[in-house]
């Protein structure tokens, strides 16, 4: 494999070098899939990075105890082959895949499930110094992890959490080999051991990360011998290289580039719902905003489908309300979204005896999931002035965004834009829409938006075990934040990804992750 490998490099270097100088398409090599990122990846250590960008490699390193089913968020057995759930849902008994070795030989087992999360939850462990383990909330229900034979592992909550097995599926609870974290300590995040269908071969730091296939994969062998991630952070460099025949696949697509992608036959565009929102938040504890008939006003002055159609191109369909779509099962496909009516909002504002208070937009120039910041604020600045709402633009870098939404805006601004991407519809409006939420208790809820039945519902549903009653109390809840408009419900991306036409089997997930198990380049 590794002889296989690097003549498979050498191949993909002379590509790459035509792709950079010459007119001619380059090829890539056969049984080598080329991606292009986005970025450099943080950390390779599943349970110490946050970003879509790092998880779309470490899924196909890693595995957890539960996945999700391929097009859907739906969760299914991996290396757990089933569980039960006690009658009051606060214990979780696992049975565990049997003859499972990570990467490096050793034993997937009770003991490296323990010792995974005990990593992460427990600070006296003897490796919880290899962090920070920035989503370790996710298992924050967790009490206590007990192993009592090596193919069972049983999690005792401190309370029912829903949510759990969801969770189990995402980065966060991916596995890591117990011998590697304890062999490499902090530098864990560089030499990642694993039980997925891909090994670890190289990290070129600023240039590619290497994975090769693993003919002992639990699940059957992938197709392919290896896969090359490539950091290229500038779209239109990282358009050009796909265009060149340098890449296989693209991630996040730039808007401009997907009808060119479109026309040409070397090429399949693929696009995918995702469980994401774009939002307004709205501060709803002081100013124009604490009334809600001038947040509906805002919802009924915005022209989403021409924001989607226009700015956006076609990437995005129209939010209806807090829950993206992608979440089937508990979605409300009754709501509908908020129609472009600038009389009705007209009507609304000044029945509500808005007086044409300034209201300060905060607007960052990018981040995570943020689809066009600068262009979409501009063109709800335009929205909101033609219905006799003046707005005034505050425009930040991300990180400092941030560092003014997250604690709150009351003092500071009127709006903000914000996006979400998620994993289960309980975590959206957990942090950021209940009144247990505000920011100076930690949560994200920067708007101030207080509703007893909402809470009551998210409460209850988060605790509650059964899918169709869980799927109930949130579109009941959705039918509620709809109605008092908290937010300004504006998208929900479309992923897409542009792939050579050679490349075989290659699916978008809802979740956003990239599955290559079953990819094929002949």
């Amino acid at each position: 494999m590794k002889r296989l490998l690097s003549a498979a490099g050498l191949a993909l270097g002379l590509s790459l070098g035509l792709a950079t100088v010459g007119s001619a398409q380059a090829q890539t090599p056969p049984g080598v899939l080329v991606v292009g990122q986005i970025a450099e990846p943080k950390s390779l250590d599943p349970h110490a990075v946050t970003a879509v960008n790092d998880f779309r490699i470490l899924v196909n390193l890693y595995d957890g105890l539960t996945r999700y089913k391929s097009g859907t968020l739906e969760v299914e057995p991996a290396l757990a082959t089933k569980w039960t759930i006690s009658d009051d849902g606060k214990v979780y008994t696992f049975s565990l895949r049997e003859g499972v070795k990570f990467h490096d030989g050793t034993a997937f087992d009770a003991a490296a499930v323990k010792f995974n999360f005990e990593r992460m939850l427990d600070e006296k462990h003897p490796h919880h110094d290899t962090g920070p383990f920035p989503l370790s909330f996710f298992f924050s229900s967790v009490d206590t992890i007990d192993a009592p034979d090596a193919h069972t592992v049983k999690f005792t909550l401190k309370e029912p959490y829903a949510p759990f097995l969801s969770n189990l599926a995402y980065p966060t609870g991916l596995m890591v080999s117990p011998a590697a974290i304890e062999k490499h300590g902090k530098d864990i995040g560089r030499h990642p051991v694993g039980t997925g269908a891909f090994r670890f071969e190289a990290w070129d730091a600023n240039a590619k990360v290497v994975v090769t296939g693993n003919p002992d994969y639990w699940d059957g062998a992938p197709s392919l011998e290896a896969v090359i991630y490539r950091p290229i952070t500038d779209a239109n460099t990282r358009t050009a290289e796909m265009l060149a025949g340098g890449l296989d696949v693209m991630v996040e697509t730039p808007p401009d580039s997907l009808r060119q992608f479109q026309s040409d036959d070397r090429f399949q565009v693929l696009e995918q719902a995702g469980p994401h929102l774009w939002f307004l938040i709205l501060n709803t504890k002081e100013g124009p905003f604490a009334d809600k008939r001038v947040r509906q006003a805002v919802n009924y002055a915005i022209n989403k489908k021409a924001l989607v159609e226009n700015v956006l191109q076609g990437t995005a369909e129209v939010a209806a309300g807090p829950t993206p779509p992608a979440f089937g099962w508990a979605y409300d496909e009754s709501l509908q979204p908020y129609p472009y009516a600038p009389d009705k909002a007209t009507k609304l504002l000044k029945d509500a005896g808005y007086d044409g208070k300034e209201l300060v937009f905060y607007v960052t120039e990018g981040g995570s999931g943020m689809l066009d910041p600068v262009a979409m604020g501009t063109a709800i600045q335009a929205d909101l002035q033609k219905v006799g709402m003046k707005v005034k633009i505050e425009t930040y870098e991300w990180n400092t965004f941030l560092g003014k939404v997250n604690p709150g805006l009351e003092g500071k601004a009127d709006m903000a834009e914000m996006a979400w991407m998620t994993n289960d519809p309980d975590t959206l409006p957990y942090l950021a829409l209940r009144s247990a939420a505000m920011p100076d208790k930690g949560g994200f809820n920067s708007g101030y938006y207080a509703n007893p039945k909402v809470d009551e519902l998210l409460n209850a549903a988060r605790t509650e075990t059964d899918q169709a009653r869980r799927a109930t109390l949130y579109q009941e809840m959705q039918r509620i934040v709809h109605d008092d408009a908290p937010w300004a419900f504006v998208a929900n991306w479309k992923q897409s990804a542009v792939v050579s036409s050679g490349v075989q089997n290659f699916a978008l997930q809802p979740s956003f992750f990239l599955m290559l198990q079953k990819v094929a380049k002949p």
